[in-house]
């Protein structure tokens, strides 16, 4: 019955993306427990809150430099995963599987060895003032020694949803979570710890989430098994599985370079609380766009194994489905934003004086917001489809070509000032969301089934 279930070139597309959307959604909203936590349970610290948030902020960039490098490897290692698996290649997609747990091993170490030598002068780079610099680096010290844990958990957990185990996907970030949320006020306030103890909370959360994501891969109940056979790497494997992971990547490497800029200009032209507010509104942002990232996460394993299995017709309606599904969630959402934007403030942090600044940044941060559905579509495709180069350049025009230069250039204007910085993301939207969909429309879409 399982493999029945898990085959995705048979019955309804909508069941398949609906079977594997809401639990990976419940999933992401879980998985974006770890940090929002963190932050409200700091931003209502007794003393210095304010100043604390900030410090959290300011470390952001580097907690999405993990994630991202955990993406290169799942982003790149599962869609071909599922493509092999289309195929009926379940040799092939085993050595997938082992190539990307060991890369994740590996890069890990790298990354939690290497910035830790160099986070003084990384945090000061990225906004950090005298008055959270501590904050910033008390937090990414305790963070950095459970990169491992983090590129585990989140690495091999889109092997699990690519086989169509959903449900253990998302039991993999809720162990995590749940510990996270337990741990939180015991460590950050009932031992007093502060920004420590909720670092220490997340390290020990996600190595649970690691032991059970591997555990589970090495179990009975998975089709394709993590095999020691399968560890030596393979340089052409290796090599595709990081040319199609390179888009998960660099969207994240450019929100992280987004975020480094975007603090900056802000520490710049507004201050330490601007840089509050929009940690807020990075930490609002996450939870708008789970619902996104979840139906785009259902639907990738569905559409790249009918393409895998050349039933192009399946494809094309996972796309129209997929398309329509995030058209009605993000519009949903903007207005959501826009009517609550106080209440949401006012959920991580109780400042007086930074619920005005930060509500009308949220406004004209979110305008438009229904735009991002343009983008993840066309993301989700090329990135389902293996089409690198695509997902790989749209990654880069949106936040790189686009948002990164309006973020230092509009603040420069003296009539919109620091509001320039919120203002870069919608335009962003707008020109980068449309130019990605109608790329995918007409040069994808349209040749499902003549040229493929």
């Amino acid at each position: 019955m399982q493999h029945i279930n898990n085959n995705f070139a048979q019955g309804s597309i909508a069941s398949h993306i609906w079977r594997l959307s809401v639990p990976m959604t419940i999933a992401q909203l879980i998985n974006i427990l770890y940090n929002i936590i963190d932050r409200v349970f700091i931003g209502r610290l007794p003393e210095d809150s304010t100043n604390a948030l900030t410090g959290l902020g300011i470390a952001f960039p580097i907690c999405t430099l993990t994630i991202a490098f955990a993406n290169l490897v799942g982003t790149g290692g599962g869609p071909l995963f599922s493509i092999e698996r289309g195929k009926g290649d379940d040799k092939e997609a085993e050595q997938i599987l082992g190539n990307s747990f060991i890369l994740l091993i590996i890069t890990g170490i790298i990354i939690g060895i290497g910035v830790s030598l160099i986070k003084t002068p990384l945090l000061y780079l990225f906004g950090a003032s005298d008055a959270t610099f501590g904050y910033a680096y008390d937090y990414i010290s305790i963070y950095l020694m459970g990169t491992v844990f983090v590129m585990l958990s989140l690495g091999l957990n889109y092997f699990i949803n690519a086989q169509g185990f959903a449900k253990i996907g998302m039991a993999t970030v809720s162990i995590g979570a749940v510990c996270n949320v337990i741990l939180d006020p015991i460590f950050i306030f009932g031992l007093d710890m502060g920004v420590k103890g909720a670092a220490y909370a997340t390290v020990i959360s996600q190595f649970l989430s690691a032991v059970w994501t591997t555990s589970f891969l090495l179990g009975r109940r998975t089709e394709i098994k993590l095999k020691v056979s399968a560890f030596k790497l393979k340089a052409d494997r290796v090599k595709k599985i990081l040319a199609l992971g390179l888009s998960g990547f660099t969207m994240q490497i450019t929100n992280g370079a987004t975020q480094i800029v975007c603090n900056k200009m802000l520490s710049i032209h507004g201050g330490d609380a601007y840089i509050a507010a929009m940690t807020i509104i990075n930490s609002v942002r996450e939870v708008v766009t789970l619902g996104v990232t979840g139906v785009g996460s259902g639907t990738q394993p569905v559409i790249s194994y009918n393409y895998g299995a050349a039933k192009y017709d399946r494809v094309k309606y996972a796309i129209r489905l997929m398309a329509a599904v995030l058209l009605v969630y993000t519009t949903a959402a903007w207005l959501l934003v826009m009517v609550f934007s106080k209440q949401l403030v006012g959920f991580f942090n109780n400042d007086p004086s930074l619920l005005p600044i930060a509500t009308s940044s949220m406004h004209i941060y979110f305008f438009g917001f229904f735009m991002m559905m343009f983008q993840f579509t066309g993301q989700t495709v090329f990135q389902a489809l293996g089409k690198a180069k695509f997902a790989m350049f749209f990654s880069m025009l949106r936040k790189v070509i686009i948002v990164i230069p309006l973020t230092c250039l509009l603040p420069l204007i003296p009539a919109i000032g620091v509001n320039g910085v919120f203002l870069a993301e919608p335009v962003s939207n707008f020109i980068g969301g449309l130019a990605c969909f109608m790329t995918m429309y007409i040069l994808v879409y349209k040749r499902l089934g003549k040229t493929a």
